[in-house]
């Protein structure tokens, strides 16, 4: 499967632009070759983000730092953590939950 980034600039400002930019450099900087599930820009938060298939978000808004986010499927609670490795252990353990 082939890894596709795509956002609609025409629905971003300069600073959701800064997050994108962000969020692409981060993914490149992966240490794994993950699979893109989905991009996107949410215009209620203002975050850019790249969901991965194995369940971990990359995100920024604003031009902010980059975060990581997790999500638990069965009760719908976020994680937002500071690194890539940091995400993968709480997926981790959330998948042996």
């Amino acid at each position: 499967m082939e890894n596709i980034i795509k956002f609609d600039l025409n629905k971003m400002g300069y600073l959701d632009i800064e997050s994108m930019y962000l969020v692409i450099d981060e993914f490149r900087n992966l240490p794994n070759s993950e699979l893109i599930q989905e991009t996107g820009f949410n215009t209620t938060s203002g975050y850019v983000y790249i969901a991965l298939e194995n369940g971990i978000q990359i995100a920024s808004c604003f031009g902010n730092d980059v975060i990581y986010v997790v999500s638990n499927s069965e009760t719908g609670d976020e994680f937002f953590l500071d690194t890539y490795a940091e995400a993968e252990e709480k997926q981790n353990n959330l998948s042996s939950i």
